[in-house]
């Protein structure tokens, strides 16, 4: 029943795209569009985890959809998907979606199409059955959507600047260069507050399961890294005044590292292979 409401979901999450889409070209109603038809779409991915989870304590399981690469390509699109929507509720501007919207949709597309990826709800192995794991998770995964969303503000900062001196609608539509640099340093603080909190409950978790706070895994080794890109910007924003060019550069190199935590390491003998394809 998930997949099937998932499957609709990906539709949609294309067709908001494209209304944004639209809405960079000519602006008018596209925008609004857009953000009626990504609601829909979390509405429904939203009653999709919820029929997920329950499947899982009726299958005798019971545990939240969080324990595979599946279920975390599913999670990661939605925390992209929620976290953009507050974004445009608050700054009621529509052009961030051409950027992020993408990203949950071929979350979503890639969890549901490729024949690599295990979509079976299956018991957890004794390490795995914390209340830890969850935090754990939800923090990570809420990080890496804000890092997601700078990314996207990196690139509308960029398509600002090339273009500063038109007047066409497509720059017009884009919010002030003041306005794009506020919500990249927004946005990266609240992601690195939560990657904060994300590697310490992982530390905890990882203590309760193996009995030790870090071993130098491959992801926890690139979560770090990660961690320490995003300190640094922030480190540089306060001590140095760093702005404009260098914070939206900064913000799709630590989108990269994002990348290469989530997917990359993946590939490498790890205590996080249960999350491999």
């Amino acid at each position: 029943m998930d997949k099937a409401i998932l499957s609709v979901v990906t539709f949609i999450y294309l067709a908001a795209f494209i209304f944004y889409i639209l809405h960079m070209i000519n602006g008018r109603f596209w925008g609004r569009l857009g953000s009626i038809t990504a609601g829909l779409g979390l509405l429904a991915h939203t009653a999709a985890l919820i029929i997920r989870w329950r499947s899982s304590y009726v299958l005798g399981y019971g545990h939240a959809p969080l324990t595979n690469f599946y279920e975390s390509l599913i999670f990661f699109s939605w925390s992209v998907v929620l976290l953009y929507l507050l974004i445009e509720w608050k700054t009621r501007n529509y052009s961030l979606g051409t950027f992020v919207l993408p990203v949950g949709f071929l979350c979503l597309a890639y969890a549901l199409l490729s024949p690599n990826v295990n979509t079976r709800i299956e018991p957890l192995i004794p390490a795995l059955q914390s209340n830890w794991l969850t935090c754990h998770v939800l923090s990570c995964f809420m990080a890496y959507a804000a890092f997601t969303a700078a990314c996207g503000l990196g690139i509308l900062y960029f398509l600002k600047r090339r273009g500063k001196d038109s007047t066409s609608s497509f720059q017009r539509v884009i919010p002030p260069f003041e306005t794009l640099e506020e919500l990249i340093y927004q946005s990266i603080m609240l992601g690195f507050i939560l990657l904060t909190l994300g590697i310490i409950t992982g530390s905890v978790w990882a203590h309760y399961a193996w009995g030790s706070y870090w071993s130098w895994d491959p992801k926890e080794t690139w979560s770090l890294i990660t961690w320490l890109v995003y300190a640094v910007v922030l480190h540089g924003r306060y001590v140095r005044d760093w702005q404009g060019v260098r914070m939206a550069i900064l913000a799709m190199v630590g989108f990269a590292c994002v990348l290469v935590t989530y997917v990359g390491v993946n590939f490498l003998p790890s205590l996080h292979s249960y999350l491999q394809v």
